[in-house]
Order: C-alpha cells, then structure tokens, then sequence
C-alpha cells in the first residue's frame, strides 16, 4: 500500500489529507479523520485526477455528516420536543436546552426550578441515538428526581436506553483509565465514509470482514467505540 501526503479543502480552510493506495482496493474510496489527519484510501490504479476529485468528495461528505452530528441549540430545543411528544407523552416542557462545557463527568444536567436542561459538549459527535438518550434522561428528570423505579420507567419505551448507557459506559470506563486510550478518544467515534467508485467487486476492501457495512442513508454504530457504519453512494 502506497502513502501520499496532500491538502485538501473544507469549509474554505485547507486540511491535511494522506492518502493511500492499494492494489487490493477495486471499486471504492473510504475516508476517516485521525486527530488533525483526514486518511483517504483509494484504488491503486486512480489517476491523479481522479484522486484529487474524490479526496475532495469524501472531505465534503465527512464535514456534511460531522454537521449532522453536531445540532446547534436551537436543533437541540427542537429535537428535545420531539422525543418529549414520542416517548414522553409531551408532558416534558423544557425552557431551555443548550450545550454545556462546564459537565465535568456528567453527561447532561436538569435544573428543576427553572426548567433548563445542559447537554455536555462531550456528548457532541456520538451517535445519534446516544444523543436522544442523553435527552431522554434530563427531560425525564423534569417529570421525577432522582434515579428510583419511577424515574427509569420513564425510560422504559425508548428502544435504545440500555444500549445508550453502555455506550456511555465504556466512554466513561476507557476515560477513567479502565482501558488504554487512543489518540483519538475525545472525539467517541469518528464519521467514516465509504463510497463505490464502480459496480462493487467481490474482493475489494480492506477493511476486515467484521468492518460494518450501510447503504447510503442507512448507517448504525455499535455500542461502544466502534467505529460508525459506512456509507455508500455509487459513482458514475
């Protein structure tokens, strides 16, 4: 596998992109960040052209899903409703929902005088339906304190509860130093994206066969520190 170092561009700004080239590699380019570094793997036999073509590509489609998954506060108010209607019978009534920087090792909080609810920043990145439990459990709050049988029955008709916390568990247990950390522990589990150059070729990845698999609008991360379910697009 050959390894180039180039610059690519996202949001106006230039970012740093290496590239790699593999002769295993048929039919499709993925791209995942790696602290500062965005890595880009490609078919061997790509031209120049065709490298730069799709290094920007996958940088547009990463900042576009990291966007997805960083709501701003009013996409918070809005998302906080939504899950208060359907799981909560709407009878949560949020003032405020923000994000929060302040935490510490909490991973949202609930002010029962006034109503306000903080999401720690932490929580930006992880998988969606991490977020949604996050929610869940401080708009719950404003309906029962504390951690009792009432609380939790709360919960109860979210389908992801136990999985939200165990994600957040092992967040929790490799930050507290239970397991090695890697480089990249911070940002949880970051966007990978993977994208047909040409009609798929039974033996054209890299990654090993437990790596997930997705179709373009369809992805899932597994509990834990996995890595994000890849997306695919076809190219002509």
């Amino acid at each position: 596998m050959a390894y180039e170092a180039e610059r690519g561009t996202q949001g106006g700004a230039e970012t740093y992109v290496e590239v790699r080239r593999s002769r295993r590699r048929k039919s499709t380019v993925s791209a995942y960040r790696d602290g500062e570094r965005t890595i880009v793997s490609i078919p061997a036999r790509f031209t120049r052209a065709q490298e730069r073509e799709w290094v920007q590509r996958m940088l547009d489609r990463l900042a576009d899903k990291e966007r997805r998954r960083r709501p701003s506060d009013a996409e918070l108010v809005a998302r906080a409703t939504e899950l208060s209607a359907k799981y909560l019978d709407g009878r949560a009534h949020p003032t405020s929902v923000r994000w929060s920087s302040n935490q510490g090792r909490r991973w949202g909080s609930c002010t029962l005088i006034d109503g306000s609810i903080r999401i720690s920043t932490r929580v930006q990145g992880m998988p969606e339906w991490v977020l949604d439990y996050v929610l869940l459990h401080e708009l719950a709050h404003l309906l029962h304190a504390g951690h009792g049988p009432g609380f939790w029955a709360l919960l109860e008709s979210y389908p992801r509860t136990e999985r939200a916390k165990g994600f957040l568990e092992g967040v929790s247990f490799t930050r507290d130093g239970g397991a090695p950390e890697s480089p990249d522990e911070d940002k949880v589990a970051p966007p990978h994206v993977e994208i047909e150059a040409h009609p798929p070729h039974p033996q054209d990845d890299d990654a090993p066969e437990t790596t997930p698999r997705a179709t373009p609008d369809r992805h899932a991360v597994p509990a834990g520190r996995g890595a994000q379910a890849p997306a695919r697009e076809s190219a002509r």
